[in-house]
């Protein structure tokens, strides 16, 4: 399988920047897409920000002109750069990628793939 594995987080003052990562692992062929969500407490998950493997990105309108999503192709490693933190952006932030790998006795197969996620904690 893949496994996606975040760091980053952390707590940071209102104004304040983070940036979270998140790798990829496993016998990958390529990957289509790749996202970073968030839930709130009490709320329901979010997308934040998506990239196609061409490096098409897409906003939620809560983070644009804020957060910019970015991949590092031969790392297999999305990026999410978090600037002028918000109270509001306080949440578990948890990647996503799907794709196609190469299992151990099959042929190549899709593959969806989420990690543990990391809190994100912005103080007033």
């Amino acid at each position: 399988q893949v496994q996606l594995v975040e760091s980053g987080g952390g707590l940071v003052q209102t104004g304040g920047s983070l940036r979270l990562s998140c790798a990829a692992s496993g016998s990958i062929v390529s990957i289509n897409i790749m996202a970073w969500y968030r839930q709130a407490p009490g709320k329901q998950r979010e997308s934040v920000a998506i990239i196609t493997s061409g490096g098409t990105t897409t906003y939620a309108d809560s983070v644009k002109g804020r957060f910019t999503i970015s991949k590092d192709n031969a790392k297999n490693t999305l990026y999410l750069q978090m600037n002028s933190l918000k109270p509001e952006d306080t949440a578990v932030y948890t990647c996503s990628a799907n794709g196609y790998y190469r299992a151990a006795t099959s042929p190549v197969v899709p593959f969806t793939s989420w990690g543990q996620g990391t809190q994100v904690t912005v103080s007033s």
